[in-house]
């Protein structure tokens, strides 16, 4: 999930004692067994959990029960019957230096039966915003079971439908999904506070806390790792990397899907080109005839463009180079008045911080574009024109799928999974974007600073450049979508390219995607398809060196991590 609360290409805005002061214990539940393939399944074990999880900056609980609902299942997967057990509930993170609890956090975990653990990978999960659960990766993306949609159509109301995932990454990874503090069911265990745990650091070290605990109860220290984060979770992923290597965990892989890790490039049109270029193409809105026939090769064009003549024309605006200001409209459908009214800047926004170009397009038509996906529109007029799709789920990409998630996530919770709990789940939570500090520091133990505005500029893509470089045999990959105005993909090259990484042999770790999707790029059936494969190529190709497993595990040997 996306930056709720955040502007599209807009930088982000900136108790009582605990009861029992003795580091947490797995409860049975919370350490399920790997029984054999074929063997008969455990009875599933539900769980009602009566604990109030509150999501306000200054709430916190007093529990710090490990309890889990497990539950068993299978699927078919690449016409193999896979068996696996399902776990949701609770794990407590502990402070490092006193080991006291200071927040518990919920998560599901789905694990494939009879594995070998220290062959079979585990790949943690996680959304972004800052302030977003983990239901819409969870839901979405790899796990066993995800929802239908009509994506880029409006899913209409229920009866909505959960089905098998064809492109589950189950076959290649165990995968657990984490609510970070705040979140779902997460909360801070007093005498902390949600509000501790709700910056850049604050949240790397706590989700790093998360995974060792993780490792611990479920002995997987010695078991391939890997991450995987959207939107914000990307810059959470490159920081959280070299914390964790810092600890002595070492990764064998880091998906970066729908990267942000340089907000000081937020809202830069020179990024953002190629993507309103790809809105214009799909909606048959370019001047350019015949329309061209690969929407690769023609943004790769444009990015071309965008990089040399339409930089320099915005450098010297008002003068205006007349054939540059030509290929900028018949690239983006935009006539030329318009364009120059703009400043020839597509990143232009209203009053209201709505971008214009996404309510332009279309504008005859009485529809606007989806900032997370541009191929989705929503009714532009009446009542509709005034009701700001910067408040988050009025964009039309989430209005499009909010219902079936909702209605489907609780579903699923309590029905299959068999966890239920009398408080409210927190899939996006504005309280924590509102208090979210974003200042860093980073490998060096400096700070990117305070831009001209006074807002904070979090950049991360030098932690990752940093992990990458002292963890040599770790493989990234940069997964992006053509329709995506809120990271855009052509940033995002940028960003990679610029990254503190000199090392042309550790750079040929890094691998970047394109798919023809949105900000959450398996919401496209065929885009999903297409990630899982490059998924699975990355997976095969990071555990199938052994001599790059060996080294990795030797990183780890010689830091001695607290567990």
């Amino acid at each position: 999930m996306p930056d709720k609360k955040t502007a599209p290409l807009t930088a982000p805005r900136s108790a009582k004692p605990a009861a029992a002061a003795t580091s947490p214990k797995p409860t049975k539940s919370a350490t399920p067994g790997r029984h054999a393939p074929g063997a008969a399944h455990p009875a599933d074990q539900a769980v009602f959990d009566p604990v109030a999880y509150g999501n306000g900056p200054d709430d916190s609980v007093t529990d710090t029960t490990e309890t889990a609902a497990i539950t068993h299942h299978t699927m078919t997967l690449g016409g193999r019957t896979l068996a696996y057990t399902a776990t949701a509930g609770h794990l407590v993170v502990v402070d490092p230096s006193s080991s006291q609890p200071e927040a518990k956090l919920f998560h599901v975990a789905f694990t494939l039966d009879g594995a070998a653990a220290e062959t079979r990978p585990v790949t943690f999960f996680y959304n972004g915003g800052p302030g977003s659960s983990s239901v819409y990766v969870l839901l979405g993306s790899f796990a066993p079971k995800r929802i239908k949609t009509a994506m880029p159509g409006f899913t209409p109301p229920a009866p909505y439908t959960l089905e098998d995932n064809p492109d589950s990454l189950l076959d290649e990874s165990d995968l657990v999904f984490i609510n970070p503090v705040g979140t779902g069911y997460s909360a801070a265990v007093a005498p902390h506070r949600n509000r501790d745990f709700w910056g850049v650091d604050q949240d790397a070290h706590s989700l790093a806390q998360f995974i060792k605990r993780y490792l611990t109860a479920h002995d997987r220290w010695n078991s391939p790792k890997f991450l995987f984060g959207e939107s914000y979770g990307t810059a959470r992923s490159a920081a959280l990397s070299y914390v964790l290597h810092e600890d002595g965990v070492d990764l064998n892989g880091v998906t970066l899907q729908s990267s942000i890790l340089d907000y000081s490039k937020a809202g830069n049109p020179v990024g953002l080109l190629p993507t309103c270029a790809a809105d214009a193409w799909y909606h048959d809105k370019l001047k350019i005839t015949p329309r061209p026939a690969s929407l690769a090769a023609f943004a790769d064009t444009v990015a071309a463009f965008a990089d040399g003549d339409y930089a320099k024309a915005l450098a010297q605006f008002p003068q205006v180079d007349a054939k540059t200001l030509a290929t900028l409209s018949d690239d983006t459908g935009i006539d030329a008045a318009t364009l120059k009214s703009w400043g020839l800047d597509v990143a232009a926004a209203n009053s209201r911080g709505n971008t214009l170009f996404l309510i332009s397009l279309l504008h005859d038509q009485g529809l606007a574009l989806g900032s997370y996906d541009g191929r989705v529109t929503a009714i532009d007029t009446g009542i509709a024109a005034d009701i700001d799709p910067n408040s988050g789920g009025n964009d039309p990409t989430m209005t499009a799928v909010n219902g079936v998630y909702t209605a489907m996530w609780n579903t699923y919770l309590n029905d299959d999974l068999k966890f239920t709990s009398n408080s409210a789940f927190t899939d996006l939570n504005d309280q924590a974007f509102q208090y979210w500090d974003f200042h860093h520091i980073d490998p060096t133990g400096a700070e990117k600073g305070i831009d001209a505005k006074g807002n904070v500029v979090l950049y991360t893509a030098g932690d990752l450049a940093a992990t990458m470089s002292l963890n040599v045999d770790l493989k990234v990959l940069s997964a992006n979508g053509y329709y995506d105005a809120v990271t855009p993909f052509h940033q995002t090259v940028t960003d990679l390219a610029d990254m503190p990484l000199l090392s042309p042999t550790i750079r040929d770790n890094l691998t970047i995607r394109f798919y023809p999707s949105g900000h959450m790029v398996y919401l496209d059936g065929d885009s999903r398809t297409a990630l899982k494969a490059d998924l699975a190529t990355m997976y095969q190709a990071a555990t199938a060196d052994h001599a790059a497993m060996s080294r990795i595990r030797g990183l780890e040997q010689r830091k001695t991590p607290l567990r």
